[in-house]
């Protein structure tokens, strides 16, 4: 019992250490030579500077200056229907957009919480140095930002193209936010700048290396978000790992004090192997905590433990690269030799 307790108190005085930010003894390699550097492309001011008299010349001028983005932003983003000159309805819609007093204070809100674009250009041009380092066929995308009048976009890729969506980077106290009844709590908290690392290179990764969706197993999906948060640790190192997972401080803590009564669960549950699809989302859908397990555990719980799984294989095969980890189809070899028994 006397040793059950002491155990207890290292492993807390280690998550403590893990946590308050001290050097992980990580190194980091250096890329500065690596001829990358990341300039954002305002779209969305020019998207409001579009003169409100002359609409359709306007949206022509955008569409010739990003061909591959405009439609895309127009059909799929705004919901205006196709970028064509036989869409009679785009001109009044694309009108009524600019016009309106709630998205134009929108976009002043956004272009004075990011009047300052360069740290985050700084940011981007690491991560990207890293992943071409990392992934020798990576080629950096041309990034450009965007609003989608809190539409909940993000980041996607459109061809070579990464768009960033401002809107919803605001910073969780945004007030818009809580006026939505989409965006519970457990979500509104990630709409930060914070975030927005940690969303483009998510993207880029699942660009790269799509998550399998059909007969997929449990462990399957889990080595899956592994391998994808193991990428983010390389490519983000000074990005904390609670970030990187999508977790509070409080419930990466929990987490890591808990392990083994987190991994006990689906032993004795025998869920590892299910294929049963509501298995799969209930440990690795976002959620406010996780079905089945005390409230203290975050939703995707399956990133953490599969991120813990991939961890422990990389630590038993130093040799292994990231590039060659991303492209492992068989994850069940991975697990196999992870011989991961927290």
């Amino acid at each position: 019992m006397q040793n059950y307790s002491n155990n207890n108190i290292l492993r807390s005085i280690l998550v403590v250490l893990l946590l308050s930010g001290c050097s992980t003894g990580v190194k980091v390699p250096d890329v500065s030579h690596i001829p990358i550097n990341v300039t954002i492309d305002r779209f969305d001011k020019q998207l409001f500077r579009i003169d409100t008299n002359n609409v359709l010349a306007g949206i022509k001028l955008l569409d010739s200056t990003y061909p591959d983005f405009m439609p895309v932003y127009i059909k799929e983003i705004m919901n205006f229907g196709a970028l064509a000159d036989t869409n009679l309805l785009l001109e009044p819609q694309m009108h009524q957009f600019l016009t309106n007093k709630d998205f134009r204070g929108l976009q002043d809100s956004v272009e004075a919480h990011f009047a300052d674009i360069k740290p985050l250009e700084k940011d981007l041009t690491q991560a990207f140095r890293l992943t071409k380092y990392y992934l020798p066929a990576f080629h950096a995308p041309k990034v450009i930002s965007f609003i989608s009048a809190i539409g909940n976009y993000a980041a996607f890729t459109v061809d070579s193209i990464l768009a960033i969506g401002l809107d919803m980077h605001m910073g969780a106290d945004f007030p818009v936010y809580r006026m939505l009844p989409d965006y519970p709590d457990y979500v509104i908290r990630k709409f930060t700048p914070e975030y927005i690392t940690t969303n483009v290179m998510k993207v880029l990764q699942q660009n790269y290396y799509p998550l399998r969706d059909e007969n997929v197993k449990l462990i399957e999906r889990f080595i899956d978000l592994g391998k994808q948060q193991y990428f983010l640790e390389k490519v983000l190192p000074e990005v904390p790992e609670y970030i990187r997972l999508g977790y509070t401080k409080e419930q990466l803590k929990y987490c890591k004090e808990n392990e083994q009564m987190i991994w006990q669960h689906f032993v004795q549950n025998k869920l590892l192997y299910s294929g049963d699809w509501q298995d799969v989302v209930r440990y690795t859908a976002e959620g406010p905590s996780t079905q089945g397990l005390p409230g203290e555990v975050p939703g995707q719980i399956g990133a953490f433990t599969g991120y813990r799984i991939v961890k422990k294989f990389m630590e038993k095969h130093p040799d292994v690269t990231l590039e060659k980890l991303l492209g492992t189809k068989d994850v069940i070899q991975i697990f196999n030799e992870a011989k991961y028994r927290p």
